[in-house]
């Protein structure tokens, strides 16, 4: 959740590293820090709140040097001061030896704490990473080289971590690790960096090595070695990111997540563009052993996170109507800790738009401790730790999303577990050529859909109106659209910090009714399909206590605005793929009343963007 850049050179790197920052400041922070070495001494600068912040105190002290490490924090152990921001230093703050910058979670600090405490080490920090720091320095004054001495330290911690580290007595050297969270070196001409993501060295190169668990390295200006698990030299592929700075501009939006929103017809169109090329559905699709392990598939299981998990309930109902498969769906952070029954022909589902998530990545774990070896990940970050930990892959192609919140990884997602669905039909000899054919066109027109319906964000934004002064809202949904009103009101929730909650709607009057009032709006998902009576015969008793009503209906269908009904309609109903259709007008929704709120759409408090701790 925070994030990592390191550097070593031969000319100055703190630019490097302040842009390397400022390009990680999407995933979620509270404070910034480098740590430099400069004339045989640690340099360290911090500051809560955001890089540029920091850009000011580096520049006021004319930080300069060759290797240093940076890092962005979301706290975790302790508050948000400048005592707990990153690089942590040892032996003390006054001559520091070595620098340190963590992501993640360390288990056994209090335990460590103690016994580095009893060796007289003093903590100025309330955080987990300060043990990191003492306890590779009391390793190097027992004789260990900093490299030997971060391997020794890293044995003794438990938990989910990425580090580097620097000493005053190697300034040619920089060395880091990972256990659970990404980290990856990037490499470049007589100069190599680390990063937690490859946006934060795009600047500086394109060739990115990404490390695996329990991989140790050393980097100088011209070599990095890594060590494996068992401490043995292992090569690792060499990749060429195809992520564009272009991505990671604003362009002429005022927020990542608006721009993100309205990338979402090409995100699509990427998608699922070998797939219309193709013309079938293909188990190749997701990957060269797909066919053979679609065979043994009996049910899915899909694992999942806050808006993957919205994804997941929406895939269940294509799963269970047009694969006739069983399908259970569960939150990643909840299923690894409750008994369940395994099945060896359970396809398990992990569904990432990092591809780091480390709920997910320990609920696929467990699935595979229990037998459950079939495996599908789907994600949008190539080479992350879940996708090399499937048998099967499917990536998205969403282009880099930077708004915390997602939308195009979203929709991107559903497009996914669609084809998966209709894939597994195919398979179960369920699907007829004309259906196939039906799937495909509606798959091709859907880009052009979606097109209409960011088309109607004027109307959206003066709806917005109506929510800047409320504090709570009800989303509605029935079928496969209640997903979706889950994923309005997480939206809402998330941007404009507007309490919001999504039901069913038959279970309104199951008690949820007794909220609804003059100041409760009740968002509706109203597409002209078979629910659609049930649908209005809710919104009547939402009407009849006095609540206001914001439908997304068809165009097709018959709703009519009255005193406290209003309605706007997105384009015709599109059927099987309706649920992607209404996920556009609730993301529009959420935006705009965030800016009526005035929030920080982009980095709303307290979230991050990729979640590598527990």
């Amino acid at each position: 959740m925070c994030g990592i850049v390191g550097a070593i050179a031969k000319r100055n790197i703190v630019p490097v590293l302040i842009e390397g920052l400022s390009r990680l400041e999407y995933r979620g922070y509270d404070s910034a820090g480098v740590a430099i070495l400069d004339t045989a001494k640690i340099k360290r600068v911090r500051a809560v709140g955001r890089v540029s912040e920091l850009q000011i105190k580096a520049s006021a002290e004319s930080l300069s040097g060759m290797l240093g490490i940076g890092h962005t924090r979301w706290a975790t152990h302790g508050g948000v001061t400048e005592s707990n921001a990153h690089p942590h230093v040892s032996p003390s703050q006054a001559s520091p030896e070595i620098a340190v910058v963590h992501n993640g979670i360390i288990e056994n600090y209090d335990e460590q704490r103690e016994k580095l405490k009893q060796l007289g080490y003093e903590f100025t920090s309330q955080t987990d990473t300060e043990v990191i720091a003492h306890l590779v320095h009391y390793h190097s004054q027992q004789g260990l080289e900093l490299l030997d001495a971060v391997k020794q330290s890293v044995k003794e911690l438990t938990g989910a971590f990425a580090i580097s580290v620097i000493a005053v007595n190697r300034p040619d050297l920089m060395v880091c690790a990972r256990l659970g969270c990404p980290l990856l070196i990037g490499l470049g001409e007589s100069e190599n960096f680390i990063a937690s993501d490859v946006s934060a060295v795009l600047s500086v190169t394109r060739k990115v090595i990404y490390l695996e668990d329990g991989d140790v390295a050393a980097l100088t200006t011209d070599s990095v070695t890594i060590y494996g698990k068992n401490d043995e030299v292992v090569e690792r592929k060499i990749h060429m990111s195809d992520v564009s700075l272009a991505s990671l501009e604003l362009g002429p939006y005022s927020h990542f997540m608006q721009k993100e929103i309205h990338e979402q017809p090409r995100a699509l169109t990427d998608t699922i563009e070998a797939l219309i090329d193709d013309g079938a559905f293909r188990p190749e699709l997701f990957g060269e052993q797909a066919e053979q392990v679609f065979k043994q598939v009996d049910s899915v299981l899909i694992l999942a996170a806050g808006t993957s998990y919205y994804a997941g309930l929406t895939a269940k109902y294509w799963l269970e109507s047009i694969a006739k498969i069983p399908c259970n769906v569960e939150i990643a952070s909840e299923y690894r800790y409750r008994v369940s029954v395994p099945n060896p022909n359970q396809l398990i589902v992990t569904i990432s738009q990092s591809g780091e998530t480390l709920d997910t990545m320990e609920a696929l774990k467990h699935a595979k401790s229990l037998g459950q070896e079939l495996s599908l990940a789907i994600c949008n970050v190539q080479e992350s730790a879940i996708p090399r930990a499937s048998k099967l892959i499917f990536y998205t192609r969403a282009g880099a999303e930077i708004g915390v919140a997602s939308t195009k990884a979203f929709t991107t997602q559903l497009v996914a577990l669609f084809v998966l669905a209709v894939t597994l039909a195919k398979q179960k000899g369920l699907l007829s050529q004309e259906n196939e054919q039906t799937h495909l066109n509606a798959l091709r027109q859907l880009a052009g859909s979606v097109q209409f319906a960011l088309n109607l964000e004027p109307q959206i934004r003066e709806w917005a109106k109506r929510f800047g002064d409320k504090e709570h809202a009800l989303f509605l949904g029935r079928g496969i659209h209640y997903p979706i009103a889950m994923e309005g009101a997480l939206k809402l929730k998330e941007i404009s910090y507007i309490h919001a909650e999504a039901y069913p709607a038959g279970e309104l009057k199951h008690g949820p009714l007794a909220l609804v009032d003059n100041n409760m709006p009740v968002v509706v998902i109203a597409p002209n399909d078979t629910l659609l009576e049930k649908v209005k015969s809710n919104m009547q008793e939402v009407k009849a206590r006095g609540g206001e009503l914001f439908v997304f209906a068809d165009a097709d269908s018959h709703f009519k605005e009255s005193e406290g009904v209003h309605v706007i309609r997105t384009p015709r109903h599109v059927g099987v793929l309706s649920p992607i259709l209404h996920t556009i007008p609730v993301q529009l929704l959420a935006y705009h009343a965030a800016l009526l709120k005035g929030t920080d759409v982009d980095k709303p408090r307290n979230l991050a963007k990729s979640v590598t701790v527990e």
